[in-house]
């Protein structure tokens, strides 16, 4: 039931010449996102602040148009109300509109023509200190029969902000261009991702696989290959040994999957002999943004170690603590998680939970703080963990959710991403590079976003700051 107090018009007949009507509203950041967004007015004098910093106003101000919404508010919901047609507006912008600032639309009617039920009004806005933001004139055909009609139930919209990736890039950028060995691109998303990347900045791609076959491809999806080298390969088991080989010899210092089977490279890299496997067991991290998380938030295993054993999961770990310190984190809390939070032999995700928290205490686990076994809401919500007096340095602040099997994290890295509105950025660890997995549905933000982690990675690699 909607128990907000009913809209009720001002029919032509009750208006009278002077008679006026106000809304006011506080324009924050999210104001102008949302705007954005509906609009599709990006103009950075919006949305970026360094790039508005240096430009005429010296700081982000809102759209004009957002302002003159504001008038039809006053005009569809007060004055004159319900089943009122919006004519035409004149508008004037006075003043630049900024976040903060309380801006309060007033119209009041100037003139009444018969005929045709039409309604002149001046449109005024102001903001906090009085001063005028807009000024013009509006004309409307006023309703003739009197409305009382329930406020109709206003979406609860947030935003979904997605800019965890943006120090990464920023960091990527300036370390420039690393050599990739892109494995059998033969699909149109495998060769635009890897352009994108290179377009970026952030690696300088050397494609491996089947060389007509790869040309053919550009062509039609007309993509360009100019200054870009071909490793030729028959096929894709030959592509994945011939990246692998060109990672040992350190032509490339990162591999980037492309359209063949994760299995499929996978299986050359940890092949006898290969090179590149190291004693740490092979993981996969899922890099993600979540709207609605305070910070970066690591999911692992969910793509490689189906039933890890308690020794994998020690490697998981200190893979994805390893990948977190790369990214800034100095400290990362690792949340083990399991279905509930105490021990209970019948569980044994609650056994290895507890042993991994003993293990980093002992010096197992370097670099991090790890406490389990830990429920999913007590790992992201402290308030979850004070409801059930759950004591944990981790609760509310976990950097790293590490699952119990592959089904799981899967499971909870998908539902983040296509319920939670998260990016997933995909990269396997334990290897003497990088290797970036991505996917075909995955946006450009988490392609790049992929790349920019393995090019920070193989850096501190190259620099011994990356126990591998």
């Amino acid at each position: 039931m909607n128990d907000a107090p009913l809209l009720r018009n001002r029919t032509f007949d009750e208006l009278q010449i002077g008679e006026s009507a106000s809304v006011t509203h506080l324009v924050s950041l999210d104001d102008i996102a949302l705007f954005a967004v509906v609009s599709g007015d990006v103009n950075p004098a919006h949305l970026d602040a360094q790039f508005a910093a240096s430009d005429t106003f010296g700081h982000v101000i809102a759209h004009g148009m957002f302002t003159a919404g504001l008038v039809s508010a006053v005009l569809g919901t007060t004055l004159p109300g319900p089943g009122t047609i919006y004519l035409g507006q004149e508008l004037r912008f006075c003043k630049p509109v900024a976040p903060g600032d309380t801006i309060t639309a007033t119209v009041s009617v100037i003139e009444k023509l018969a005929e045709k039920h039409q309604v002149r009004l001046a449109t005024r806005c102001t903001n906090q200190h009085g001063d005028e933001v807009l000024t013009g004139i509006a004309r409307v055909i006023a309703p003739t029969a009197p409305i009382a009609w329930a406020r109709m139930p206003v979406a609860d919209v947030s935003l979904q902000r997605h800019d965890r990736y943006a120090q990464i890039m920023k960091e990527a950028r300036a370390l420039g261009a690393m050599p990739v060995a892109i494995v059998h691109p033969c699909s149109v998303e495998a060769l635009s991702a890897a352009l994108e990347a290179r377009d970026q900045g952030v690696i300088d791609p050397l494609l491996v696989g089947p060389e007509r076959r790869i040309r053919e491809i550009a062509a039609q999806a007309g993509l360009s290959l100019d200054g870009l080298m071909i490793e030729s390969t028959e096929h894709s088991h030959a592509a994945a040994a011939r990246a692998v080989e060109l990672a040992v010899q350190g032509r490339v210092a990162a591999l980037m999957k492309g359209s063949l089977h994760t299995d499929e490279l996978l299986g050359a890299i940890v092949a006898p002999g290969s090179g590149l496997h190291t004693e740490r067991r092979i993981s996969h991290v899922y890099a993600m943004d979540v709207p609605r998380y305070h910070k970066p938030l690591v999911v692992t295993d969910a793509a490689i170690n189906i039933a890890p054993t308690l020794a994998h999961k020690r490697d998981i770990c200190q893979n994805a603590i390893d990948l977190m310190r790369v990214i800034g984190v100095e400290l990362p809390h690792v949340a083990v998680l399991a279905a509930v939070e105490t021990v209970n032999p019948a569980m044994p995700a609650t056994l290895d939970a507890a042993a991994l928290t003993v293990m980093a205490m002992r010096g197992q686990i370097t670099g991090g703080i790890v406490d389990g076994p830990l429920a999913f809401d007590n790992a992201i919500s402290l308030d979850a963990a004070k409801t059930k007096q759950l004591v944990s340095p981790v609760s509310g602040n976990a950097d790293i959710l590490l699952v119990p099997d592959l089904e799981a994290g899967n499971t909870l890295a998908k539902q983040l991403i296509y319920l939670g509105g998260a990016d997933a950025a995909g990269l396997v660890l334990g290897v003497r590079v990088p290797v970036i997995l991505t996917s075909r549905s995955d946006s450009l933000q988490v392609r790049l976003a992929s790349a920019a982690l393995a090019r920070l990675v193989a850096s501190r690699q190259d620099r011994g700051l990356v126990t591998v």
